[in-house]
């Protein structure tokens, strides 16, 4: 068995999907001969196959959480920016409290595995991809 982990590489294909030209697996002997020698007929024994592995966590990681950016940021994905309302520059004298809030706001491109909350987003863009708008980057507090 040989076991190769790809953990890194899937992480990147979830962060920037574009990257993801697949996986191209080629196995020789020390020859140099082929060793995946594959038929489309059932019950054949000792034919090389591949195993993948992925598994779910339930644990929210860092990742999930969102990215808080600025105005010297370069990011291009989804980002919090700050902004803050102050109602006395705006001359609105008649607003007693507060006086100012952090309102913030929403800006970039939000990919289709990327911070999807709800997985039935990724069903409908799946099954009507020229009819769905996509997801939008949007704040969530």
């Amino acid at each position: 068995w040989q076991s190769i982990d790809f953990k890194h590489v899937l992480q990147n294909w979830f962060k920037q999907p574009h990257t993801n030209w697949g996986i191209d697996i080629n196995a020789f002997d020390e020859s140099g001969n082929d060793l995946a020698v594959t038929s489309l007929r059932p019950g054949e024994e000792g034919l090389p196959f591949l195993e993948v592995k992925v598994l779910e966590t339930t644990e929210r990681s860092r990742r999930n959480l969102g990215l808080d950016c600025d105005e010297h940021s370069t990011e291009s994905r989804c980002c919090r920016y700050p902004l803050t309302v102050d109602f006395e520059a705006f001359g609105w004298d008649w607003i007693i409290a507060p006086k100012r809030y952090k309102a913030n706001y929403c800006s970039g491109q939000c990919e289709y595995m990327f911070m999807q909350k709800y997985p039935h987003t990724h069903l409908v863009q799946h099954a009507n991809p020229r009819g769905s708008a996509g997801p939008c980057c949007t704040p969530t507090k």
